[in-house]
């Protein structure tokens, strides 16, 4: 079963682990859409899951693709004296690629992914916050057979600067969308005229001139 990442099933699950992890602490977990890299407050640690797999939706075109290469951020914080810790959770999003709408779309993941990863986040809590042994991070739990090179282009943690791919990873031309020379012409553009979005406009235009050619020609004949 696919789960949003934006409902309460990532705390769900932070929860329930941390009570075993860490059960004389108390951890919120809270989802920051603004959270950037390498930004932290004094006594703030960071952890970036680079390579988590989830599926893609847009909901402007309905395409869906799934990524191998898909981006999560955690800044971690414990007081120790207060025994109270906090960690700020961004996952970044992906542009689709068939539209090339500015709009960035949400993504889903397995519910079994999310265990796993927050496992990952809790290794690193352990080390970094409580100096421990935090064991061995799960590296391929959420991974899936690779399609292809990843799409920096439309990828927005490559945008914000987090390298999780190889610049020399190129889209092979033949393998480049329709109606485009390449990657950067798409996401230049932002337009691909054999998307659905474009055929429905196309095909809502041709009825437009049909009426307006038969409201003439009636218009005319009843002169």
């Amino acid at each position: 079963m696919s789960t949003s990442l934006t409902t309460c099933e990532w705390k769900k699950v932070f929860y329930e682990k941390m009570e075993v992890a860490k059960p004389a602490d108390s951890w919120e977990l809270i989802i920051d859409p603004n959270l950037k890299p390498h930004e932290l407050a004094p006594g703030w640690k960071q952890y970036v899951e680079q390579h988590a797999s989830g599926r893609f939706h847009c909901s402007w075109c309905w395409h869906t693709w799934q990524s191998p290469h898909m981006v999560i951020l955690f800044h971690m914080h414990l007081d120790r004296e207060r025994r109270m810790g906090s960690v700020r959770m961004r996952v970044f999003k992906q542009l689709c690629y068939e539209c090339g709408t500015a709009r960035l779309d949400e993504a889903s993941m397995l519910e079994e992914n999310i265990e796993s990863l927050v496992d990952n986040l809790i290794t690193s809590l352990r080390e970094q916050c409580y100096d421990e042994d935090g064991g061995q991070y799960r590296i391929h739990v959420a991974a899936r057979p690779n399609s292809g090179p990843h799409r920096g282009e439309f990828c927005e943690a490559c945008q914000e600067g987090i390298a999780h791919w190889k610049p020399s990873e190129k889209l092979p031309e033949e393998e480049a969308p329709a109606g485009t020379s390449g990657l950067g012409a798409q996401a230049g553009s932002g337009h691909n005229f054999f998307s659905l979005r474009w055929c429905l406009f196309w095909a809502l235009l041709c009825v437009l001139l049909v009426y307006l050619q038969l409201s003439f020609r009636s218009h005319a004949a009843f002169l």
